[in-house]
């Protein structure tokens, strides 16, 4: 894709994106109270899965500053000392890595100077985010979620890295699985990478990915999702921008504040919905209260 057709395409999916010039809640707009209550009759089993990955405090190929946990508690010889004592530990985290599942809140991109809806990049700051910062969603995301299975509809297990899902593919996968995405609805788009990475090995994501392709980005948009979550990270590696190094997280979040999740984990998932029979199912997002971040760890729950 051309810079200029790139250009063009941020250009329009902003104009479909109308906003008010105090909103800080983006595409979370179409996610209303109403369409909230009508996902509860998603749940009919009962079962729960989680869609996200578990931390690694490992380096490895795609993760080589990876989340420090470390014990603090109970001191030598407490363990079997009478009386009480209390295990403690201390846990940090590199929040936007290749490997930890996360929540973009929406001050995570800077483009020309701005932050989504116009907001200066200036905002941001040493000591955090004054605008846009993951706080927005202090209160959860809950809704109706859909899980599309790209690597389904090739009949492959994975997409390779360098390999875009373009809009067809979605609309084509809707088909096949007999869902059909609606407006307020989490998105989330499989391309098999965790089960690459867990049969193949880890290797250097940041330099090579299955994503989105940029035009893809238009099905959101026609769809009026509020939330997308892959087992990626959206883009592409090497990317499909010249000059951009992740144009469907531009698009995507800053010219239509559309929250991203990145580097989830879908193969529990979809044995649950194949099992099933189905691939909509009630999705409850809770991200930590980190005031003036710029993202959360997240561990997505899926109702069926």
């Amino acid at each position: 894709m051309t810079a200029d057709a790139f250009r063009a395409l941020y250009e329009e999916l902003r104009e479909r994106s109308p906003r008010a010039p105090d909103d800080r809640r983006g595409a979370l707009c179409h996610l209303t109270p109403e369409r909230v209550v009508a996902a509860a009759a998603e749940v009919r089993s009962g079962l729960t899965v989680s869609l996200a990955a578990p931390i690694e405090t490992l380096p490895g190929p795609d993760n080589p500053d990876p989340a420090h946990h470390r014990m603090i508690a109970p001191a030598a010889g407490e363990t079997g000392a009478a009386g009480l004592h209390f295990a403690r530990d201390r846990f940090a985290m590199n929040v936007h890595g290749d490997a930890d599942s996360h929540l973009d809140a929406l001050c995570h991109v800077l483009f020309d100077g701005e932050l989504y809806n116009g907001v200066p990049a200036s905002s941001v700051t040493p000591e955090g985010a004054r605008e846009l910062s993951v706080e927005a969603v202090s209160d959860g995301i809950v809704g109706r979620g859909v899980l599309l299975d790209v690597p389904r509809l090739r009949g492959v297990p994975w997409l390779e890295p360098g390999d875009h899902v373009t809009a067809d593919d979605l609309t084509a996968a809707e088909a096949a699985q007999g869902v059909r995405v609606r407006p307020g609805d989490l998105l989330f788009v499989r391309v098999g990478h965790r089960l690459r990475r867990r049969e193949s090995g880890a290797w250097d994501a940041a330099r090579a990915r299955a994503g989105l392709h940029p035009t893809a980005v238009r099905f959101l948009a026609e769809r009026q999702v509020s939330v997308l979550g892959a087992d990626g990270n959206h883009d592409t590696a090497p990317s499909a921008v010249a000059g951009i190094g992740f144009p469907v997280h531009v698009l995507a979040m800053h010219a239509m504040g559309l929250q991203l999740m990145d580097y989830l984990q879908f193969e529990d998932l979809t044995e649950a919905c194949a099992r099933a029979g189905r691939w909509s199912f009630l999705c409850a997002v809770a991200p930590l209260r980190l005031p003036s971040a710029t993202g959360s760890p997240v561990n997505p729950i899926a109702v069926l």
